[in-house]
C-alpha cells in the first residue's frame, strides 16, 4: 500500500494531505488493495456497492452492454481517478454499469462509512477527506454534463469535434492524446466505428486535423 501514497496524494480525495497524513489514515477507511488482469470485471452491473474506490495502476473502462450486445462506453478512468461514490447511498440502487480493467490494474476499496463517519482515533484529516469528496463529486457531474453535450450532436462529426475540441482545451495544446482507440471512442460517442474512421479521414484531408491512432493535432 505505500508505494501508491505518492499517487494517492494527487488524487482529488486526498487532496491537501501529506503522504504521512494519508498513511495514517488507511487504516481508519479500512482500505484494501485488489490486483486485476487485463478484461477482468472489478464491478459486474447488478452488484451493490459500500466502497469508494481509486485506481493507482492501470486503466479500467465503466460501459454498458444491451441485450443486443451493443456496448456503450461511459467513461475511462485514469490512475489517481475516484469511482463507485455515486452507488454508495443507501437508496442509489444496484450498479447499472460493468466496470473492466482494459490493463493490467491495482485498485484500493475505501469504506465509504468509515469516510463519513470521524474514527475512534479522529483523525484531524477526516474532514479534509470529507469535503473533497463532495468537490470530487461535483467535478464528476461537470464531466458528465460535458459528455452529454458531445453525444447531443446531431452529426457524427460535430460529436467529434465537440470531443475533440474539449479534449484540446482540456490538455491546454492542440496537440493532445486521448484515453480511447478507435472502437472505444466510438463506443464513447454512440457512433459505428466505421462512419466514425470515415469522417475522421475526410475531416483530415480538410485540413481540420491530422491524427495517429490515440495521438491528435488540431489544425
Amino acid at each position: 500500500m505505500k508505494k501508491y501514497l505518492s499517487i494517492l496524494k494527487k488524487t482529488k480525495l486526498f487532496s491537501g494531505l501529506s503522504e504521512t497524513d494519508i498513511s495514517s489514515m488507511l487504516s481508519c477507511l479500512d482500505a484494501k488493495l485488489f490486483s486485476y488482469k487485463n478484461g477482468d470485471y472489478v464491478f459486474r452491473q447488478g452488484e451493490h456497492l459500500s466502497n469508494i474506490c481509486v485506481l493507482v495502476e492501470g486503466k479500467l473502462l465503466i460501459q454498458n452492454d444491451d441485450y443486443w450486445g451493443n456496448r456503450t462506453i461511459i467513461n475511462n478512468i485514469s490512475i489517481g481517478e475516484m469511482f463507485g461514490e455515486a452507488y454508495v447511498a443507501p437508496e442509489s440502487g444496484a450498479l447499472l454499469n460493468d466496470v473492466v480493467a482494459v490493463e493490467d490494474s491495482v485498485v484500493i476499496f475505501f469504506d465509504f462509512k468509515k469516510i463519513l463517519t470521524v474514527c475512534s482515533s479522529a483523525c484531524r484529516f477526516h474532514s479534509m477527506v470529507v469535503q473533497n469528496l463532495f468537490f470530487a463529486i461535483s467535478e464528476k457531474n461537470k464531466k458528465l454534463v460535458q459528455k452529454l453535450g458531445h453525444i447531443s450532436k446531431r452529426s457524427t462529426r460535430e460529436k467529434l469535434m465537440s470531443y475533440l475540441s474539449e479534449e484540446s482545451k482540456k490538455q491546454n495544446s492542440l496537440s493532445f492524446t486521448i484515453p480511447f482507440n478507435r472502437q472505444q471512442l466510438a463506443d464513447f460517442l454512440s457512433v459505428d466505428r466505421s462512419a466514425m474512421s470515415n469522417e475522421l479521414c475526410k475531416m483530415r484531408d480538410e485540413g481540420l486535423l491530422v491524427f495517429e491512432k490515440n495521438q491528435f493535432r488540431l489544425l
